[in-house]
């Protein structure tokens, strides 16, 4: 089904809560010794998915107005793990899963099953599990044996999901751990998030250059009442819609100091001589004459989707690097935002790490392909303000992995959705 869009945006919005903030949260509570109450204004399919494998696991978890009850895992063996199409379920899970024992089977829907998980599973089995699978390399994957501690060795240049599974798990082996990663992190940003959930928890990780200590044999303690702060993904998709547009548009309900890497988007806007004001959590964004610029998205690669918007109308050429793992997402963003920004009118390359926006003039285009990834829709979207005419959007409804209510908000700002 299409979903045709197009107008002018302009006025105040309040984006959902963090679903990156939700999905820590959530497992932390799942670990702990008391139940707890996480406050969450609206849910979407990726944290539906932690919640239901969490579930699936032994833990006791409802959704209800506006806050999650958790209660925490009473260990149920052999479940099934449906992961949806959450990366961040499956890659924080299935060390998770093996630290308890759980010997659960992981499965998937979309793309999720044929997304790399070979540096994880990989390590994993070295310290003390078996993976066992009906197709080489994919999903579904039944987890079997019981995760030992001692040293571990990450790839820099990987998820930094797979670290992120490992030091929820790792605190409740055993032994005590050591993970090193050989490289540079990428996604940074990320990690620091698990780290302010963990210590949240009560649970101490020693952090020093690329190397990582946890004391085994740890105790989860979640505070009795948490709350899920805005999505700074989310709120990209508004902040750029009004530097590009015709009027301005304010994001409410943000953190200006979150530990969130994508409340980056003001800094590569500003860099691109973007005019954003921000007061207290308030974000407005004005509409602005942009410049071409180099933009480093090694830690903020969800955002070049909707940079590419920006980059699109710019003076000049905007290199986007560190960009070479959007080619295993949802689906490989790199080639679709070089197909749908063809499709309006505008030249791109693709390099090994690195995408290159040609600035012009969007004209009419008539239908984009969403590949069924959330970020390509709501980019689409953003796109058609920008230019004549109607965008039509195909598999527009994949926008609910992320921000369920996205065309409900584009129209309050003013936008058409038919």
């Amino acid at each position: 089904m299409e979903t045709k869009v197009h107008g002018v945006l302009g006025g105040d919005i309040v984006p959902p809560p963090s679903k990156s903030r939700a999905h820590r949260l959530l497992i932390c509570a799942a670990f702990g010794e008391e139940p707890c109450n996480i406050s969450c204004s609206s849910i979407n399919d990726d944290m539906l998915a932690t919640m239901r494998c969490l579930n699936a696991m032994g833990a006791g978890i409802t959704y209800s107005s506006g806050c999650f009850a958790v209660n925490p895992i009473k260990l149920v063996k052999g479940g099934i793990l449906d992961c949806g199409e959450s990366g961040s379920t499956l890659r924080f899970l299935m060390s998770v899963a093996a630290v308890l024992g759980a010997d659960a089977t992981f499965v998937g829907s979309g793309k999720l099953p044929q997304r790399p998980m070979g540096a994880l599973t990989g390590v994993l089995a070295s310290h003390g599990m078996e993976f066992m699978r009906t197709t080489a390399d994919e999903l579904p994957v039944l987890c079997r044996g019981k995760l030992r501690g001692g040293n571990y060795v990450l790839p820099g240049d990987i998820s930094s999901q797979y670290l992120t599974g490992l030091l929820f798990a790792l605190p409740l082996a055993v032994e005590d751990s050591t993970i090193e990663i050989a490289g540079t992190l990428t996604s940074a940003s990320y990690v620091e998030m698990t780290l302010d959930a963990l210590s949240a928890a009560g649970i101490v990780v020693g952090h020093k250059g690329n190397i990582f200590t946890i004391k085994g044999n740890q105790k989860y303690r979640m505070p009795q009442n948490l709350v899920v702060e805005g999505d700074w993904s989310s709120a990209a998709f508004w902040v750029v819609a009004g530097v590009v547009g015709r009027n301005p548009v304010t994001v409410s309900g943000m953190n200006a100091d979150s530990l969130q890497g994508d409340k980056a988007i003001v800094d590569h806007l500003r860099n691109m001589g973007a005019f954003i004001e921000q007061s207290g959590d308030r974000t407005t964004a004005m509409p602005s004459h942009l410049f071409g610029a180099e933009l480093d998205c090694t830690d903020t690669p969800d955002l070049v989707p909707v940079l590419s918007v920006a980059a699109a109308v710019a003076q000049g050429t905007t290199v986007f690097t560190g960009v070479g793992r959007l080619r295993f997402k949802e689906c490989d963003r790199l080639a679709a935002m070089k197909e749908l920004l063809a499709l309006y009118g505008i030249s791109s390359q693709i390099g090994e790490d690195t995408f290159t926006v040609f600035g012009g003039e969007p004209v009419a285009t008539g239908t984009v392909d969403s590949y069924g990834d959330h970020r390509i829709a709501m980019t689409a979207a953003i796109m058609s303000t920008v230019a004549q005419g109607t965008t039509r959007i195909g598999g527009a409804s994949c926008v609910a992995k992320s921000y369920p209510s996205f065309f409900d908000d584009f129209a309050s700002l003013g936008g058409t959705v038919e």
